[in-house]
């Protein structure tokens, strides 16, 4: 028991200690990042199935535009949301 405990003393003089503080922050938000395009992924897909595309016309940074059973316009955020927007705010869809 002595020794463990001077091993967890000598890791803390070193500054080890505060290392797992940092790869507790990357792991979280990795993490976080991991659930965002999760959710953007599932909203995305369920929007395509269940809604209609509204076609030929884009978000405010060229995401695809739904409308929903209530008629409202939107499209999914990159954290997954839905955004709700005017129809105004549409734009035209760039062809290549």
């Amino acid at each position: 028991m002595k020794k463990l405990t001077g091993i967890l003393a000598f890791t803390c003089l070193l500054g080890i200690g505060s290392l797992s503080a940092q790869v507790k922050e990357d792991i979280n938000k990795d993490a976080t990042k991991v659930g965002n395009k999760t959710e953007h992924v599932v909203v995305k897909g369920k929007s395509a199935i269940v809604d209609h595309r509204f076609k030929g016309k884009v978000g405010p940074h060229n995401e695809p535009v739904y409308i929903d059973h209530n008629s409202k316009y939107y499209y999914v955020g990159q954290k997954g949301r839905k955004m709700y927007i005017k129809r105004s705010q549409c734009r035209n869809e760039k062809r290549h």
